[in-house]
């Protein structure tokens, strides 16, 4: 009787021995595979993130070559109308200095 209750008690330590192992063995690996996902879904969000910088620069850069050439283009009609004023007033301006010059040549003499 001795026997068998000692026989029984290893056979029970020898099952609760593998219980305890299967049971860390499954921990370990839901632990790895929790690492795992965690490090991929990390990755993921990272090369979500960049991607999103790169969009949001590039849609930046577009904005400010829009503005760029707007203002270059409004400075560009600013120059032509300067010109195109200037081009007007130009035969009047030139009778205006000869006509002083006259004048200062005839208060001199």
């Amino acid at each position: 009787m001795k026997t068998e209750v000692l026989k029984s008690i290893k056979e029970t330590e020898a099952q609760s021995k593998s219980v305890v192992q299967a049971a860390e063995a499954s921990a370990e690996k839901t632990i790895s595979d929790a690492n795992h996902e965690a490090e991929s879904l990390i990755a993921k969000a990272t090369q979500i993130a960049e991607d999103y910088k790169k969009q949001k620069l590039l849609d930046a850069r577009n904005v400010s070559l829009t503005k760029h050439d707007a203002i270059v283009n409004q400075g560009k009609a600013d120059a032509d109308k300067l010109i195109s004023s200037g081009e007007k007033k130009l035969q009047q301006a030139t009778s205006l200095f000869v006509e002083r010059f006259k004048e200062k040549l005839h208060v001199s003499a």
